[in-house]
């Protein structure tokens, strides 16, 4: 497992460059943690690594928002599904099976749909404001 600690949201963005310069396709981010704690914040700086220019938002209410650059990404946000059966229900084999990335929000959710190469990247907000971020399963090299 590897352990980052980012003390603004600039060093979280810069962490998510380092691991967005690392992905390949087919990769798969099964995001975790609390409401606010920087899901959104680690994929802006995944998504400038992939030379993706649009403004990274969370999906929420859209569910799987799609953005293209050097491969496209899909961000999605699981946080409103039922369970597994609803996230299989949205047809998200193409993407997690395409030429792309895939970031999964709340992942917890469906976590028995996701392959076991799956990353986890995990970010927990500490009291004075830092994040810590743990990454397991990384197969990718240093960051």
């Amino acid at each position: 497992m590897l352990t980052f600690t980012t003390k603004s949201q600039e060093e979280t963005i810069a962490l998510g460059q380092k691991i967005g310069s690392k992905l390949k396709k087919g990769d798969i981010i099964a995001m975790q943690g609390t409401l606010a704690a920087g899901k959104t914040t680690i994929t802006k700086g995944i998504a400038q690594a992939l030379g993706i220019t649009d403004t990274i938002t969370s999906p929420t209410f859209c569910l799987i928002s799609e953005y293209y650059g050097k491969m496209p990404l899909y961000h999605m946000d699981v946080y409103r599904l039922e369970g597994g059966e609803d996230f299989i229900n949205l047809g998200t084999d193409d993407m997690l099976y395409g030429d792309g990335v895939s970031i999964i929000e709340w992942s917890e959710k469906i976590m028995d749909e996701l392959p076991k190469t799956t990353i986890i990247l995990k970010i927990t907000p500490q009291d004075d404001g830092s994040r810590l971020i743990e990454i397991d399963n990384w197969q990718n090299g240093d960051l």
